[in-house]
């Protein structure tokens, strides 16, 4: 009824409205033709009755069309009413029918369960002591791929152990048994790698360069121990890869690996890591020991001016030795000459007397006296900075040490002290400085003995021949 009301309503206005546009188109026509004023106007009675009967027409069409749309509404309701019907039937019927099936099947799992358990029970019976047996190839097996797994050997020979572990979940079930040809894998992959343990075999694979890069290279493998390619670099294997150490070990170990890389028979001599390629090996060690020049430079500003002031004192020692032993050659010679020369300490000695013979005895001795003491300086020149140097260096590399220590303890305060090798490391780095100074020190003192030791020769040789000239004076003044 709402609906036929909207309806009504909606006729009504669009009636009204026809009649106004009908109207309104009048007008303008009447507007429009001025020609035809004096003709009759329409009735306007007339107009709203015919409005009105085709409104009424409307109304009866719009309740037609309703009275069907909602049959066919009840019809699809009653359909839909009785297909829910049939369907409730049919999950009915099909629970039953499940419920049957889960009967049956729970009657077939206890029946599967006494026939496994007795088909164990039969197999247990039957296996005897090849159940122990087949446990030791488990474990035989387990420890075989663990130990295949990080084998050099592996690196010529890939993938060794992937049947080893089929083999192994064959084993861990109980309805499967390894073959004899199974069996007998697992003794020849154990014999093969105690045989290529002990062989030196040349081949080629795929290498890993530091930078990242793969190529094909052509690498020795030393049994077990060891891989190295024609360069002589040592390799590392891990994930069945091969890769360049980034950091080769120093000495002779290097040299020694492209000797046996590039020859092709013979004995050579080699550097292997019994340890193999694995970490905490023996060349991990040696890799990571610094070199000499690396040691120098973890002294720091303070072992850099150490071993500047080890190398002046080197320099200066040398000149000195230098400059007194051909002073000494001339003073030797000045011993076998009879006459003076102004070449040597000696000779310009000696002229003071040669050209004063008859210089009374006092003053002769104090002229000689002052002669001796004028060239000792110019002979003694440099050992007061010696004796410095020897005496400065330890106290430098204490000085390193010290601040060393300081630079270590603060970062033990900011990270804590967790690494234990962190910790060694840096106060290692401290006491290089301590080394340089010693380093320094000891041959800076022997220097200074030999140098002393030449300049005090010729010292001597000076007063003895001064005082032998004076006593020669006098015994002649006595005479």
């Amino acid at each position: 009824m709402n609906s036929l009301n909207k309806m009504f309503s909606a006729l009504l206005m669009g009636g009204m409205i026809l009649g106004g546009t009908v109207a309104m188109s009048s007008v303008a026509n009447a507007q429009d033709d001025a020609a035809a004023a004096a003709a009759p106007a329409p009735d306007p009675r007339a107009e709203a009755a015919a409005n009105l009967q085709q409104l009424l027409e409307f109304v009866k069409q719009g309740q037609v069309t309703e009275a069907s749309e909602n049959r066919a509404r009840e019809a699809r309701f009653n359909a839909a009413k009785n297909d829910q019907a049939r369907l409730l039937k049919e999950a009915e019927a099909e629970r039953a029918r499940e419920e049957r099936r889960s009967a049956q099947l729970e009657d077939t799992f206890e029946a599967n369960e006494l026939l496994v358990a007795d088909k164990q029970e039969q197999l247990k019976e039957r296996l005897g002591a090849l159940t122990e047996l087949f446990g030791h190839l488990t474990a035989a097996s387990g420890d075989l791929k663990s130990n295949l797994d990080v084998s050099l050997v592996s690196a010529q020979y890939p993938n060794r152990g992937d049947f080893l572990q089929d083999l192994i979940d064959k084993m861990s079930t109980s309805d499967r048994l390894p073959s004899i040809e199974e069996i007998e894998r697992v003794w020849y992959e154990m014999l093969r790698e105690i045989t290529e343990t002990g062989n030196v075999v040349a081949f080629t694979t795929e290498v890993a360069t530091p930078n990242g890069e793969r190529a094909q290279r052509d690498v020795v493998r030393v049994g077990a121990f060891n891989v190295i390619d024609k360069e002589g670099n040592y390799l590392a294997y891990a994930n069945n890869n091969l890769s360049v150490l980034p950091r080769q070990p120093s000495g002779t170990y290097t040299g020694w690996a492209q000797s046996l890389a590039n020859s092709s028979s013979g004995m050579q001599q080699f550097g292997i890591d019994p340890t193999g390629p694995t970490g905490g090996s023996f060349l991990a060690a040696i890799i990571d020991s610094p070199t000499l020049e690396e040691r120098w430079h973890q002294g720091g500003y303070v072992g850099y001016a150490i071993t500047a002031v080890g190398i002046f004192a080197l320099l200066l020692a040398i000149y000195r030795t230098l400059v007194l032993t051909g002073v000494g050659a001339k003073v030797s010679k000045q011993l076998k000459s009879d006459k003076a020369m102004d070449n040597n300490p000696l000779g310009r000695v000696l002229k003071i007397h040669e050209d004063n013979p008859s210089m009374d005895l006092e003053t002769l001795e104090l002229k000689m006296s002052e002669a001796v003491m004028r060239e000792t300086p110019k002979l003694e020149s440099g050992l007061t900075l010696l004796k410095i140097i020897a005496a400065v260096a330890p106290l430098m590399g204490l000085l390193g040490t010290v601040t060393g220590m300081i630079i270590t303890f603060q970062a033990i305060t900011i990270f804590g002290a967790g690494d234990p090798k962190a910790m060694a490391g840096g106060i290692s780095s401290a006491l290089i400085t301590t080394v340089l100074g010693l380093l320094v020190a000891i041959p800076t003192v022997l220097l200074h003995t030999l140098v002393n030791g030449r300049a005090q020769r010729i010292i001597h040789v000076l007063n003895e021949q001064a005082t032998g000239i004076v006593a020669e004076h006098s015994e002649a003044g006595r005479s």
